[in-house]
């Protein structure tokens, strides 16, 4: 048998062009290979099982081979094979029915997937590395002759007899000057384990050194032996594969070992399984995250049929779980899949939703089985579940049960509990029920202190996203407002009815605050002197709560007005309680220079409480302290 012809290609050579668009994702020949050979291996399979095959189907795998001297690498399996003439219909003109719509359409694809997936050339991806490739496969069919497929790049091929004497193929690969890189085993290798890690077929590469016990030596120790084994590179069964009553904890534990061994050990995780609407398995696992949530992102694994597709899923999977890690696979995402693609597809929708309310019924279930147990986890959980209520509403309606609120004494509250605690006490004259919070329980403890005798309770608020949480909340909940326990004196905080009236006459009030001002002399500094209780401290330093909240929204990437108001100078309030006794020792001092000294003695205090005092006023403040002891 000799035959020789022209692929049907009616306008241009294609293969230049599949070559030159396609040189940045030139790997993707191996696992396009590779995933032809596991296909064929699974039709055999198929026919089997049905009875349809003669004989006996004999050890299955795919093989892939290196030759350096021949600048070679061959895949091998012992699937279905081809005819003469199946190599005519599916080689030839099957792979390019698409060929005129291709040729008018590749010049807008955005990239190198959007190609291979809609005009069917995986196989045709080999010639991005190869300058000739050889097909040489025998059917499983009886009868049938073996046969040899070879082109070299050209839109010319040749069909001669082949010499295979086994059912299967072999795809020889006569790399290319520029395609050298592929000749070193390590590289090879490492394609090989990111795309071909899981496929259910045993993908054979080289072999590997195993010890076996042979017996014992003169002195009784035990001997081993060194044999060559073959390699089989992929494990062929993940868990994804299995159902959970399968599976033990310790099972999900190695496998989450083997994806990132360097990790620490997960939170917990959910099986996913689901055969309608869609098609879709997976494992998902939460990981302990920490604060740089940034550096967690792209761990989890999208593969279609065990094929490794990409680690960017930020299409299918909602943005506030890419920081889970995992493997989702799904049969209704194309092997070959595009940016835009993805946006458009229905089922990555369908999918999207069907995780995100895996994901929160898995949330309530643990809330409510163990709640203890939800709590111990909730300061690795919280940052991620409160990053799911803001990005996505309808997570958001799910978690607003099982979200948790922390105070500085570190007793925990859903939304309506806590609702409850603090209503009574921290309801202002206006109805509106007020939260305080920290973000820094250490350095805002005087104002915690202050808000504590007075009966009120102070939340922890100190994670890199709880400022728009913050202002979620206020959305979200009726007639509810946050206020950061540091944003003003915590009369003005929670304003009730009752107001204590400032000792001072206007003309003192006046002298006081002409006499701070000049002690401080700082603009950012705008001086008030108010009516507090005679404990309160003296002097108190504190942003305006809105000003505040703008300015740390635009350290963490908020744009707009935010951006604006992160720009702006900082100002600072400064209350001077007239009622508390340092004041009217100020008032009765006549050396002007003493009374200048203590209000910037009792100001300094205000900004060292704070954890605002630094640098040369911090050694102003050491020396004036050592000389008002002194004296």
């Amino acid at each position: 048998m000799q035959e020789k012809g022209n692929i049907s290609i009616h306008t241009e050579n294609i293969f230049p062009i599949i070559k030159k668009f396609l040189y940045s994702d030139n790997e993707i020949f191996l696992r396009e290979l590779v995933s032809n050979a596991v296909d064929a291996t699974q039709k055999l399979k198929r026919l089997a099982s049905m009875g349809e095959l003669k004989g006996d189907a004999g050890e299955l795998f795919v093989e892939v081979k290196l030759d350096k001297d021949q600048k070679t690498i061959t895949i091998s399996d012992r699937g279905i094979g081809m005819t003469a003439e199946e190599i005519k219909k599916y080689i030839n003109q099957v792979a390019f029915s698409g060929a005129t719509e291709f040729m008018e359409k590749f010049k807008e694809a955005k990239d190198a997937n959007e190609i291979i997936g809609k005009f069917g050339l995986g196989f045709y991806s080999a010639f991005m590395v190869a300058h000739k490739v050889e097909i040489n496969t025998l059917s499983y069919q009886e009868g049938a002759e073996p046969a040899r497929w070879i082109c070299d790049g050209s839109t010319e091929f040749e069909i001669v007899d082949g010499d295979r004497t086994e059912r299967g193929t072999d795809i020889i690969l006569h790399i290319n000057e520029e395609s050298e890189e592929f000749l070193d085993e390590y590289r090879l290798r490492s394609i090989l384990d990111k795309y071909c890690r899981f496929l259910p077929v045993p993908i054979k590469f080289g072999t590997r050194t195993e010890r076996e016990p042979d017996g014992e030596d003169e002195e009784g120790k035990p001997k081993f032996k060194e044999t060559e084994v073959d390699d089989i590179i992929n494990n062929t069964a993940p868990i994804w594969t299995k159902a959970p009553s399968e599976l033990k904890d310790e099972d999900y534990l190695n496998f989450y070992r083997e994806l990132y061994p360097m990790s620490e050990e997960p939170l917990f995780w959910i099986h996913l399984n689901v055969d309608y609407p869609f098609n879709l398995t997976g494992v998902l696992y939460f990981p302990k995250v920490k604060n740089d949530f940034e550096l967690q992102r792209n761990k989890i694994k999208l593969f279609s049929r065990q094929v490794f597709i990409t680690d960017e899923v930020k299409d299918i999977v909602p943005e506030f779980l890419m920081l889970l890690h995992g493997v989702i696979d799904s049969p209704d995402i194309p092997l070959n899949v595009s940016r835009s693609f993805l946006q458009a597809d229905g089922n990555v929708k369908k999918i999207n939703n069907y995780i995100t309310r895996k994901v929160a019924d898995k949330l309530n279930e643990l809330f409510k089985a163990d709640r203890k147990a939800y709590e111990e986890k909730w300061s690795d959980i919280g940052l991620f579940v409160k990053y799911g209520m803001i990005t996505d509403e309808k997570f958001y309606d799910r978690a607003k049960d099982f979200v948790l609120l922390t105070n500085v004494q570190k007793e925990f509250f859903t939304l309506p509990e806590y609702k409850e605690k603090v209503q009574g006490l921290q309801t202002d004259k206006n109805d509106t029920v007020v939260y305080l919070y920290s973000t820094d329980a250490g350095k805002q403890h005087t104002f915690i202190h202050t808000a504590e005798k007075k009966g009120y309770d102070v939340l922890e608020m100190n994670s890199p996203i709880d400022n728009h949480f913050i202002s979620q909340l206020e959305q979200k909940l009726e007639k509810t407002s946050l206020k950061r326990v540091d944003a003003d004196v915590v009369d003005n905080l929670i304003g009730k009815d009752e107001k204590i009236e400032s000792v001072l006459s206007e003309d003192q009030s006046k002298e006081v605050k002409e006499l701070f001002e000049k002690a401080i002399n700082k603009s950012s500094m705008n001086v008030e002197v108010t009516g507090l209780h005679p404990d309160e401290l003296p002097v108190t330093v504190t942003m305006d709560e809105f000003m505040r909240r703008m300015k740390d929204m635009a350290r963490t990437g908020g744009g707009g007005m935010m951006g604006f108001y992160g720009n702006l100078p900082d100002n600072y309030k400064v209350s001077v309680n007239g009622n508390h006794k340092l004041i009217r020792r100020m008032l009765e001092e006549t050396d002007s220079e003493i009374r200048s000294r203590l209000a910037r003695q009792a100001f300094d205090l205000a900004l060292l409480s704070q954890g605002m005092l630094t640098g040369a006023d911090l050694t102003d403040f050491v020396n004036r302290s050592v000389e008002l002891i002194g004296a």
